[in-house]
């Protein structure tokens, strides 16, 4: 098929080599020229492991980028995979959806049919407010010369490649019988995994040829719409369950990794998402949970449950806060390192970060503070223009002089860490793993001051524990 995909960010450049991969004739337009003689040249245009590598393969074969909207008027399919920031009041902010809808508008064939799908995450009804503007910009009708479909992308940063090409489950909505033959063609190659041990020297990631094939599951549109923000809300309101739990976990002397390997257990419940952190944040699920909770209000249907998430997670980033003050005592005057600006590994978005928040409270309680990223500190500084920050080059330097080492983001490299030459770099030897990932009976042993997050940092209990082992 000849495909577009509007928009060069994580959805369209993912969404746009991974088609090229299955052999359609692939274009990514966005109007950043930046982005698109990054990809022309054989980039990626974001950090994502696995796609510099697809790109610089297929770019001119089966992949192609531009900025000129005139390539809409061969496609057959058209994915909009545009930003939908918040607002002030929480809701979507739509007008890059707008703006790509005129522009499709303007560029149509009518002559063919084509099917406009919304790749983003977008509120409810979004698809009718997309064809009726295109109407407006073409003249054309919908379910005539073209028709809407969703379908709502659910991509991990940091793993975006396995999860476009090894999903769990392909949603699609439309009501629209031939845009259900043609999304059930665009997608055959995916379901079926043809050819995909010819093309396996191109995942960059361990997969099982043999593992289950994902499930084609049809629907309405606005259900579509839906599912997506009805998914990452229930994401969200899980992993601050868990982090609640860590709170209670730490004040009565249970270990919340045990906690949470014994829930994980029960197929009901699952293991995922139930990893302890300082909070939940990212690109996603502050900007879906905020537009949910306002629509929902909109329309007197409060979702309570995902408020008290929301609620709760900001008590997450405060709690964090809380334990150094208390370790520390004063911060006035302290020096502070951080370790990871990112949401998650694996990734340079720094966008609505827990890092960003927990800075923030610390530098107004009187700290100062030294950070590093390995891919995130670009675009943290560039959001975080007010933040007084000293960004260093490695995480070693981080380290030097400091009261405390905070580690956020569980970077590979910062689990690798030779502990033993960063403490004598240190004022003092505190350590707080809000991930914990590290070794706290190694650390211990090497002198640090380690605090986890819902779990026993007594030394005694440690030793005794080495001990008895």
């Amino acid at each position: 098929m000849n495909i577009v995909c509007i928009g060069s960010g994580y959805v369209g450049s993912v969404t746009g080599a991974a088609f090229a991969v299955l052999g359609h004739h692939t274009t990514v337009l966005d109007i950043d020229h930046n982005k698109i003689d990054l990809m022309n040249a054989g980039k990626s245009p974001i950090y994502e492991p696995g796609l510099d590598h697809l790109i610089a393969k297929y770019m001119g074969r089966t992949l192609f980028a531009t900025t000129d909207y005139q390539v809409i008027y061969q496609a057959e399919v058209v994915f909009i995979g545009v930003g939908t920031p918040s607002k002030a009041d929480g809701t979507a902010d739509l007008k890059f959806i707008r703006l790509a809808a005129e522009s499709i508008g303007k560029h149509l064939n009518p002559n063919k049919f084509t099917v406009i799908i919304n790749k983003s995450t977008v509120p409810v009804g979004t698809a009718d407010l997309v064809a009726s503007i295109i109407e407006e910009a073409s003249g054309l009708q919908v379910n005539k010369h073209f028709a809407m479909a969703s379908n709502p992308e659910f991509l991990r940063e940091g793993y975006a490649l396995e999860d476009v090409f090894f999903p769990d489950r392909i949603v699609i909505g439309t009501e629209h019988e031939r845009s259900k033959k043609v999304m059930q063609a665009l997608y055959f190659n995916l379901l079926n995994r043809v050819n995909y041990d010819e093309k396996s020297s191109d995942f960059k990631f361990a997969y099982n040829s043999h593992a289950a094939l994902p499930t084609y599951y049809e629907t309405d549109i606005k259900s579509a719409e839906m599912i997506k923000y009805a998914s990452n809300a229930f994401l969200a309101v899980k992993v601050s369950y868990i982090n609640e739990m860590a709170r209670l976990c730490e004040t009565l002397g249970a270990n919340i990794t045990e906690v949470a390997n014994g829930m994980g257990m029960d197929s009901r419940i699952g293991s995922k998402f139930l990893q302890v952190s300082s909070g939940w944040s990212g690109s996603c699920f502050p900007k879906d949970t905020a537009e949910l909770l306002a629509t929902s209000q909109k329309y007197s249907c409060e979702l309570t449950v995902v408020q008290a998430a929301v609620d709760s997670n900001q008590q997450m980033h405060d709690y964090v806060v809380d334990k150094i003050k208390r370790k520390l005592k004063t911060l006035t005057g302290k020096n502070i390192g951080i370790l990871g600006l990112t949401f998650k590994p694996n990734t340079d978005d720094a966008r609505k970060t827990q890092a960003s928040v927990i800075i923030k409270e610390l530098i107004d309680a009187g700290a100062r503070i030294k950070a590093h990223d390995p891919h995130g500190m670009e675009m943290f500084q560039q959001l975080n223009a007010a933040l007084d920050v000293q960004y260093v080059t490695s995480a070693i330097e981080v380290t030097n002089n400091v009261d405390a080492v905070v580690l956020l983001t569980h970077w590979d490299e910062y689990l690798l860490i030779d502990w033993s030459q960063v403490l004598p770099n240190m004022r003092s030897p505190y350590l707080l793993d809000t991930r914990n990932v590290l070794k706290q009976s190694h650390l211990q042993k090497l002198g640090f001051d380690y605090e986890g997050l819902g779990i026993n940092s007594s030394k005694n209990k440690i030793e005794f524990e080495v001990k008895g082992a």
